[in-house]
């Protein structure tokens, strides 16, 4: 997903990570949807939007349908961190007939440096994306208000902010009828998800493409694996393991932010610039990066959660810029049928690296992505790795052939919101030591976000007289 949330060292598990190094920020004025919803409701989907959410179906010519070579599909990028970047170029990499036409960040400098890796004619990526960009400084939108003034120029709409801002551009996208990429996780607060979910319903009433980041789900060597697992290779899955333990990710000092910027930041801008660290912008790690394992547990058990238990707390990253989030989380999730899933992730330095997936069925085993075996230890199964392409390219190219086409195939907003919900409600459990049911943690009406947007306003959580944060304490802290 995100790449400079991975570590450098070996992943376990994962190929073909893009080599970005920044992530973004972007911020704007709005309020989340409420609506309540039970679990039975959540799932009238069905079951392929929690296996992939590919649609197979059509809708008849619109405004929005492409159907020529010669027809110019028109994107925007609202987010222009890193992963934004590196979006953006994987949009122009596809074979279709793509144009950027305009960007939007909360912070001018973020978007200016996008603008100039994209088009750097030096890049690796030079010759994929020339001619393939028109961005004038007045297509260039900063400020809260940014990504409304992009959404009415495009055709699709690439979002990929801090994930508490999903939601709000993610409605704003559908409501002005247009295709979505949307980074992962879709939100980080129960409002955000039931927002998600209303939005997505509608997107699918007007037959609006929708791709979630969730790569695995476009990767050849998941796509096989669970495959078969899904027709019994290894029978009835009875547990899975899902690990996201590394050294950690990047951290933006106050002292550093503010020496580069000659100022004094105020507290909503320096949050924004250090987002990883703050629940209403990232959602803890759990949500930001482990959503990516938990879902595969999800994907495969083609379910989710019923209810979900846990530890965690804060070791190593205590310092006033780690913010308030833990630094490690174990949850033992269970399923409606009995089965459990366990879920580790840590970020600590030195300690041991393991990005990847497991599960145990009652003819066998699946010790890792790619590998099936029988209950004597056979292999059944191994992915060979010929003809892999990497995912995050595969979800670009996927999503625009649909669109350049008039095809209506994906709709992964309910899985994305699906398994952002499964690392939400782990969270929960981890905050407050409870055992937490999944409806009671879908329908909390506990809003993460501010409620005003402006650089002079104070965010959800402001430091103490040491410059320390609140840490959420087992036992006494409330999440519900």
């Amino acid at each position: 997903m995100l790449a400079d949330t991975k570590p450098n060292n070996y992943i376990e598990g994962i190929s073909g990570f893009p080599a970005f190094i920044e992530l973004t920020t972007h911020l704007m004025k709005t309020q989340n949807p409420f609506f309540t919803t039970s679990r039975r409701e959540f799932m009238k989907a069905g079951s392929a939007a929690v296996v992939g959410s590919v649609v197979a179906s059509s809708f008849p010519m619109s405004a929005n349908a492409f159907y020529s070579s010669d027809d110019v599909i028109k994107i925007g990028i609202i987010g222009c961190g890193g992963r934004g970047t590196g979006a953006t170029v994987q949009a122009l990499s596809t074979k279709q007939n793509i144009k950027l036409v305009a960007m939007a960040d909360a912070f001018s400098d973020r978007l200016e440096e996008s603008y100039e890796q994209i088009t750097n004619p030096d890049a690796e990526h030079a010759g994929a994306v020339a001619g393939r960009f028109d961005v004038p400084a007045e297509r260039r939108f900063v400020g809260f208000d940014a990504y409304k003034q992009l959404i009415p120029l495009v055709d699709v709409v690439l979002i990929a902010t801090p994930p508490g801002f999903r939601p709000i551009h993610f409605e704003a996208a559908v409501a002005a009828d247009k295709h979505v990429f949307m980074e992962k996780p879709v939100a980080t607060d129960s409002p955000g998800i039931r927002s998600v979910l209303a939005t997505a319903e509608i997107a699918k009433q007007k037959k609006l493409n929708v791709v979630v980041g969730l790569q695995r789900h476009y990767q050849n060597e998941y796509r096989e694996w669970v495959d078969r697992m899904h027709n019994g290779m290894i029978g009835d899955i009875t547990t899975g393991r899902v690990y996201w333990n590394s050294g950690g990710v990047w951290v933006r000092d106050r002292a550093g932010l503010e020496a580069k910027a000659g100022r004094t930041l105020t507290e909503m801008e320096y949050q924004m610039r250090n987002w990883y660290y703050f629940n209403w912008l990232c959602g803890d790690h759990i949500v930001e990066q482990h959503i990516h394992n938990i879902d595969v547990g999800n994907w495969v058990k083609n379910a989710y959660p019923v209810r979900a238990q846990g530890q965690g707390g804060r070791l190593v990253r205590t310092g006033a810029d780690h913010g308030e989030i833990f630094d490690h989380h174990y949850v033992e999730y269970e399923y409606a049928d009995g089965s459990r899933m366990i879920s580790q992730c840590r970020h600590m330095p030195n300690t041991m690296s393991r990005v990847t997936e497991a599960f145990h069925g009652t003819k066998g085993s699946a010790p890792r992505p790619g590998v099936l075996l029988s209950a004597s230890g056979e292999t059944l199964y191994q992915h060979d790795g010929r003809n892999d392409i990497n995912p995050y390219q595969v979800e670009h190219d996927e999503l625009f052939a649909a669109v350049a086409a008039g095809e209506y195939k994906y709709a992964d907003a309910e899985n994305g919101a699906n398994a952002t919900m499964s690392a939400i409600l782990g969270r929960m459990c981890t905050y407050s030591g409870q055992l937490i049911e999944w409806d009671d943690a879908l329908n909390s009406p506990l809003s993460l976000m501010p409620t005003t947007f402006a650089w002079d306003a104070a965010p959800p959580v402001l430091p103490n007289e040491q410059g320390m944060y609140k840490i959420a304490v087992p036992g006494e802290t409330k999440v519900l």
